[in-house]
């Protein structure tokens, strides 16, 4: 498939997935889908709002709130104004059999373990904070429970289920910004930066990657501390249950399957102020800059990259409706902040037999992404190919 046909079929897509999403959820009968929230208080609490997402989404109900937390778990009882509580997930999800699932806490040490106690116990459908997981390996398990029990799952990317998406990958089609020559994507670049900021804010970014680029085919990559190449001495438990983690500074280029170089970087405390952290789709004729969790999401920059010009340029929106069209949401940043959008979609993919918009599948593309980094740090730069040989954390195998 080249490029062209791509762009088509991710538009194509990304609106008739939408269009389902608002139809089915609107349908009034279809029984209300039974919700076990799990969280773990001061171990990655409930995340960014996967607790109370449910109360914007009138298609569930909340049945059960499970942590380990005693004044957390009843804290957020009070907050959802559900009555049963658990200090065990697995309980919760023995006795409740919820329908859906959110597994709540930033701490990606905890996502297998209960991604895969969710589905053994009938779950039709995750709901999963970022990231997906620590390493391939559990990707991998958790992608073929998921498959065998055809439990749904969507990646809490909110970014990947904004409308504009479409809308852009339509102008990149059309010629918005010239021939596209690369992608590249930076984090927060705060006191995270380097390894940590690759993990659970470059996430996102990866994420935009993938959809406007394809997939990964290889990545080479180079992974610092203090300026020099990391070494066995400098790896150590990452912060949020990350895993063995090494590195203040990372700089990763990535070969994507519509020819489209990517590229990743992150310093820590670059001094930016987070104004890096997006994607920014770089043509002979233009930029499209994607900002996360803003909104507007996207701006385009028209005229070259490349030649100074006399006469000012300035920086327009790109709405769902367009370039520089009103939104014609005004709820939008809302509802996607508050992952109502994101909700919609994994209620329609259950109740339609269909891949959430970022799946289980996205996120393990992440995933391997982030893990493709450190092997090509382990191999000394060497360029790597997907899918990725070693599927455990490749820190632990540095010499």
């Amino acid at each position: 498939m080249n490029r062209r046909d791509f762009l088509v079929r991710s538009a194509a897509t990304g609106v008739a997935a939408t269009l389902a999403a608002r139809s089915i959820c609107a349908a009034s009968d279809e029984r209300k889908l039974r919700v076990g929230v799990i969280g773990h208080t001061g171990r990655g609490d409930y995340g960014h709002g996967l607790n109370t997402m449910w109360l914007n989404l009138p298609e569930t109900e909340i049945v059960a709130v499970a942590d380990p937390d005693a004044q957390g778990r009843a804290a957020c009882l009070r907050k959802l104004g559900v009555s049963r509580g658990f200090d065990d997930y697995r309980q919760m999800l023995v006795e409740m059999k919820p329908d859906l699932v959110a597994i709540g806490m930033r701490h990606v040490d905890q996502h297998r373990d209960v991604a895969l106690a969710a589905v053994e116990a009938g779950a039709r459908g995750i709901y999963l904070e970022k990231p997906f997981c620590r390493t391939p390996a559990e990707a991998d398990e958790i992608v073929a429970a998921c498959e065998r029990s055809h439990t749904k799952v969507a990646v809490a990317h909110r970014n990947r289920y904004h409308p504009a998406l479409p809308v852009i990958a339509r102008l990149l089609q059309d010629g918005a910004i010239g021939k596209v020559l690369e992608l590249r994507g930076r984090g927060k670049e705060d006191a995270r930066g380097g390894a940590l900021d690759l993990y659970v804010l470059g996430s996102h970014v990866l994420d935009q990657m993938h959809y406007f680029g394809g997939k990964p085919v290889a990545c080479s990559a180079t992974v610092l501390v203090d300026g020099r190449p990391i070494e066995r001495a400098d790896v150590q438990e990452g912060a949020e249950g990350i895993g063995p983690l090494a590195g203040n500074e990372v700089h990763a280029r990535y070969e994507l399957e519509r020819g489209i170089p990517a590229f990743f970087d992150s310093i820590h405390d670059a001094g930016t102020k987070q104004a890096g952290f997006g994607l920014q789709i770089i043509g002979t004729e233009g930029i499209i800059d994607l900002r996360m969790d803003q909104e507007p999401l996207a701006h385009l920059l028209a005229g070259s990259p490349f030649r100074p010009s006399g006469k000012p340029r300035s920086w327009v929106p790109i709405s769902s409706a367009g370039i520089d069209q009103p939104e014609p949401d005004s709820a939008l940043g809302q509802e996607l902040s508050a992952h109502t959008v994101s909700g919609r979609d994994l209620i329609a993919a259950v109740r339609e037999d269909r891949q959430p918009l970022c799946n289980m599948y996205e996120g393990r593309t992440v995933i391997e992404m982030i893990s493709a980094v450190f092997e090509s740090q382990r191999l000394g730069g060497q360029r790597v190919t997907f899918p990725l040989a070693t599927r455990e954390n490749p820190l632990t195998k540095l010499a």
